[in-house]
């Protein structure tokens, strides 16, 4: 049990958004019975401890989040990250998101080796990038290039980017799906 809650914290925080119980139950290989118990017994442990997390469920998904009364200290720290010129890591992700968009996250994050989560939502929150569902893999979002963005970079769109099929191409090539 105790290496299925780890693997359920894991996958939650990887994903970053709502898990559908029945991807758990596969994804940690177990029975949609112990997929719910695996879940309680998470949201337990995190609601009894002194934790910053806390698990969001409805009937059929499950998400991490950070607990409410903790608020005061992202609503400040996002307000300070607004306020501040975009970082290495955001441009980086702000420049995949640009020349490989529409991306799901989960192939952002492969690219850069690490959780975008958190950066795509700062993205967001400026009004540079903007996410719609992927309309092949239902819960999935792809994350793509605003108008803003275009805006501000002085191009009318995608294809107008500063070597934008050489990039492209090499975005595609370290696909290990595209191969």
């Amino acid at each position: 049990m105790e290496h299925n809650l780890a693997a359920l914290e894991a996958l939650l925080f990887v994903h970053g958004e709502p898990l559908p119980l029945k991807k758990i139950s596969v994804l940690l290989k177990i029975s949609a019975v112990e997929a719910e118990q695996t879940v309680a017994a998470l949201k337990e442990k995190l609601e009894s401890s002194e934790r910053g997390l806390a698990l969001v469920s409805s009937k059929n998904s499950v998400q991490l989040v950070t607990k409410p009364a903790l608020a005061p200290v992202i609503q400040d720290f996002v307000k300070q990250e607004l306020t501040e010129d975009l970082t290495p890591a955001s441009l980086e992700a702000l420049s995949l998101v640009a020349y490989l968009g529409p991306i799901p996250r989960a192939r952002l994050d492969y690219l850069r080796g690490v959780n975008s989560a958190f950066i795509l939502r700062s993205l967001m929150m400026r009004g540079l990038v903007e996410r719609e569902p992927d309309p092949e893999h239902p819960v999935t979002m792809l994350y793509r290039a605003t108008i803003d963005l275009w805006k501000h970079l002085g191009v009318e769109s995608q294809e107008r980017l500063l070597e934008y099929e050489k990039f492209k191409a090499l975005g595609n090539m370290e696909d290990p799906a595209a191969t």
